[in-house]
């Protein structure tokens, strides 16, 4: 895995969590807007949706430069219209690229011919 590939699979991992938890608080500003009088929902909305935007663009870089299979790309997207699938797909990512680390590393010292 290239540098390029390992920052773009990087900004997707580190704006997944923020968004996870700005879905769920935009949910929770729903819910208290129809029952009581506190209304949050157009700046949490705002927040969500740049955050979604992020999330979208980040995605489309890093599945253009790992070149993830179809389904890898459809379940990250999927992730990210859960309300708590951020988290998921952080952890996920996380995996991923602690796995091409240690590869690279094996194939530097010659362990692996890949």
């Amino acid at each position: 895995m290239d540098i390029k590939t390992a920052t773009a699979i990087r900004r997707l991992r580190l704006v997944s969590a923020p968004e996870a938890v700005s879905f769920l608080i935009l949910l929770l500003c729903s819910v208290l807007k129809r029952t009581t009088d506190f209304n949050a929902v157009p700046v949490m909305g705002a927040v969500h949706g740049v955050l979604f935007i992020l999330y979208v663009i980040f995605w489309a870089d890093a599945w253009n430069r790992a070149k993830w299979p179809v389904g890898t790309a459809a379940l990250y997207f999927v992730l990210s219209v859960l309300p708590t699938g951020g988290f998921f797909a952080e952890r996920k990512l996380r995996r991923e690229a602690e796995n091409a680390v240690i590869a690279a590393r094996a194939r530097k010292e010659g362990v692996v011919n890949a």
